[in-house]
């Protein structure tokens, strides 16, 4: 059975670490010294990538790396309770860098910390967010980040023909990179038309299911459509829904979605769908 591709977060930034540990903290003289282990009991997932980092001024730290598909109201909390983790396991200074791939829904505000005040205490962890939109597809090819080249379609400027041709022949030009091509396809697909992107480049599925974010992407899809259908019933019964409501089942999964369907349905009053929704 031939190996299976490995596409994943992990992968992708052991192409150049150094390069990457460089981008991440934008400290020029950082350098990697290896990628860890960062399985922290109920905190596991293909996203997380932690690497012992040094630089002379600093010494040795972690530099902890989260890449997100799209943001979702949960990220502050993952970022307070996985950096308290790796810190804890490896006693070094922690580093959070969440990379957000896919901007977010309207509704939804990015924040860099997590902040929680109960009793009078207070809870306070700062990370440091970069949004793959906003980053320059340009920065790729001059650093050089080949850990980026699969996610430059959907990089500013990435999304131009000649620019993803461009990532293509980089990926083409080096044997170890030749099966991140359907990873920008995938993301290619997301500004090009699907027949143009097949047509300048292999689209492998079963290299691409390989990747984490394909299957966060269906995920996703179905989330997003029972979220959909939800808003749907609750406006045909009940008028406009406020922006609050919307904003209260975002981040909601699809069991809980179906739960909150039967309700929606059952209920005789927006007001105590609200109720329910506040459980």
């Amino acid at each position: 059975m031939a190996k299976a591709a490995d596409i994943g977060s992990k992968r992708l930034i052991n192409l150049a670490p150094d390069a990457w540990v460089q981008w991440v903290t934008q400290l020029p003289e950082v350098v990697a010294k290896e990628i860890l282990g960062s399985e922290f009991h109920w905190i596991s997932r293909e996203t997380d990538v932690l690497v012992k980092a040094y630089s002379a001024t600093h010494g040795d730290f972690l530099v902890l790396n989260q890449l997100q598909l799209r943001y979702t109201t949960q990220m502050p909390l993952r970022m307070r309770a996985y950096t308290a983790l790796a810190q804890e396991r490896y006693r070094l200074p922690t580093y959070p860098v969440l990379i957000n791939i896919l901007p977010p829904s309207s509704s939804l505000t990015i924040v860099s910390s997590y902040e929680q005040e109960f009793l009078g205490l207070r809870a306070i962890q700062d990370y440091r967010t970069i949004n793959l939109w906003e980053i320059d597809a340009e920065i790729v090819f001059e650093q050089p980040l080949p850990s980026l080249l699969p996610f430059v379609p959907i990089l500013r400027g990435g999304g131009e023909v000649s620019v993803v041709q461009r990532a293509l022949q980089a990926l083409r030009a080096d044997a170890q990179l030749n099966e991140l091509e359907s990873l920008l396809a995938f993301f290619a697909s997301f500004v090009l038309d699907t027949p143009l992107v097949q047509q300048i480049m292999r689209w492998d599925m079963a290299i691409l299911r390989e990747s984490p974010w394909y299957h966060e992407i269906e995920q996703k899809g179905i989330q997003e459509g029972a979220r959909r259908q939800l808003i749907r019933v609750l406006e045909q019964r009940f008028g406009e829904i406020s922006h609050e409501v919307e904003v209260r089942v975002e981040g909601k999964n699809v069991e809980q979605l179906e739960i909150l369907m039967d309700s929606a349905i059952a209920v005789n009053s927006l007001d105590e769908f609200v109720q329910i929704l506040s459980r």
